[in-house]
């Protein structure tokens, strides 16, 4: 998660290092690097957590583990443009299977009583990641040189791989592979949407390639959904999606990603375009949010045991709608860091950390265990799909209205797709939260919630 984001500050090293013919061009070859990541990563999230069935849970870990730990040091040893956007391309390959494969994993693994609980831990992890990526590339690249955003994954992945091959259990494996057919058609559909959204300002919104990508992607996934109903092994588990509590949480996810990736991308704008912050100096500044999104998530896992992730996804969502009216009518010209941008940190951040907990729980908690891969799978997937529209969107703002309004207005959308999201969490129908019975045992007099 934290390479979906981390690259957005070295963007201008990485103009310096592989300059093109013209700066127009420079910037469209520069960005190939956090779009095909983008896209990538997104296509094959669904398909990837079907393939937990057939290989079984720790094979699909520590395979993505393997392709994603040697990608990133090709990133880092990349001579060329070529070879760094190839390697991103094959980065999120590896991603995309490690991602739902860590939450089947620790599902699989954990008692039901302890779900929600380890939930909150996995989200927190998500959260800090994806809030803190801007922050760390920042840091990096002002101190070591963006290389270092890629060599940071090697020695983590060196020690996941070995755990992951000592310490997971095998899971059950055999099944059939999912449609083939279906996984080619669908990855196409979700690159071609991705692809219309986020190049659409640079090739012009009314051009045939934008016209044609944003066109065909969303028929090309009808048809694998419909594909899906009537295969014997679908790429989409589309019975998960006959799941009220499940259709809400990946339609909260979508909107969800559009606001949390645009909050994130247009937070670095302000503070570098706007209010002329350096590139290290921005990066510090986006990290009391990134903190409190993660122990957020890590104590709404506890109260949520109590009244479960509709209230805190409501709560979440609109917390952060409040935050993006606030910054569309109060948004200072002139840098504000204490008294504007350090409070609403923390505000933001425990928005982030409760939506990013309850999302999960709502989609992973509405599907059998077996099926807890695919259902990671797919909701963040949605998130991810729901983040590049998000994006594209703010880029077509800002063009429209540069400078401080156009900001404002990229703030005021945020907000709206957070009530969007409020709007969807609000119809999540998901088991009580009741008090466990308490041990009989003097020594140990406390309670565990559990999930009945």
């Amino acid at each position: 998660m934290l390479d979906s984001t981390v690259a957005n500050l070295a963007v201008p090293s990485l103009a310096g290092d592989f300059p093109g013919d013209t700066p127009a061009g420079t910037l469209s070859g520069i960005s190939w690097v956090i779009t095909l990541y983008a896209i990538v990563f997104a296509a094959l999230l669904a398909p990837a957590g079907r393939f937990s069935d057939v290989i079984g849970r720790r094979a699909l870990f520590c395979s993505g583990v393997a392709v994603f730990t040697v990608m990133s040091l090709l990133c880092a040893l990349a001579p060329n443009l070529d070879v760094l956007v190839v390697g991103r391309g094959l980065q999120a390959i590896g991603a995309a299977a490690m991602v739902p494969a860590s939450l089947a994993v620790v599902l699989t693994d954990t008692p039901s009583s302890q779900r929600t609980k380890t939930i909150g831990l996995w989200s927190a992890a998500g959260a800090l990641a994806a809030a803190i990526g801007p922050g760390l590339g920042g840091v990096l690249v002002e101190w070591v040189g963006w290389r270092s955003l890629f060599l940071i994954n090697v020695p983590i992945g060196i020690v996941l791989f070995v755990a992951g091959l000592r310490r997971i259990g095998t899971g059950l494996r055999g099944g059939r592979v999912p449609d083939p057919i279906g996984t080619v058609i669908l990855v196409l559909g979700v690159g071609l949407t991705v692809l219309g959204a986020t190049k659409g300002e640079e090739w012009g919104w009314s051009s045939p390639s934008t016209l044609l990508a944003l066109g065909l992607g969303p028929v090309l996934v009808a048809l694998v959904l419909l594909r899906s109903t009537r295969h014997a092994v679908p790429v989409v588990e589309t019975t998960l999606w006959r799941n009220r509590t499940f259709l809400r949480a990946n339609l909260a996810a979508m909107v969800y990603g559009a606001a949390l990736f645009t909050w994130l991308l247009v937070g670095v704008l302000v503070l570098t375009e706007q209010w002329h912050y350096s590139t290290l100096k921005a990066g510090l500044a986006m990290s009391p949010g990134a903190l409190v999104a993660s122990v957020t998530a890590i104590i709404a896992s506890r109260v949520g045991e109590r009244v479960g992730p509709r209230v805190i996804s409501v709560v979440g969502s609109l917390t952060i709608f409040a935050v993006g009216v606030f910054c569309w009518v109060f948004l200072p010209e002139n840098p504000h860091f204490t008294t504007f941008w350090l409070p609403l940190s923390f505000v933001i951040g425990f928005g982030i950390g409760l939506m990013s907990w309850s999302l999960s729980v709502a989609a992973v908690m509405s599907a059998s265990p077996v099926k807890f891969a695919s259902a990671t799978g797919m909701n963040i997937a949605c998130r991810q799909v729901g983040g590049a529209l998000g994006i594209a969107a703010m880029t077509a703002v800002i063009a429209a209205e540069p400078g401080l309004s156009g900001y404002q207005l990229v703030y005021l959308v945020c907000g709206l797709c957070a009530l969007a999201a409020a709007a969807a969490s609000a119809g999540f129908h998901f088991p009580k939260y009741v008090p466990a019975p308490a041990p009989r045992s003097e020594a140990t007099p406390a309670t565990e919630g559990t999930v009945r």
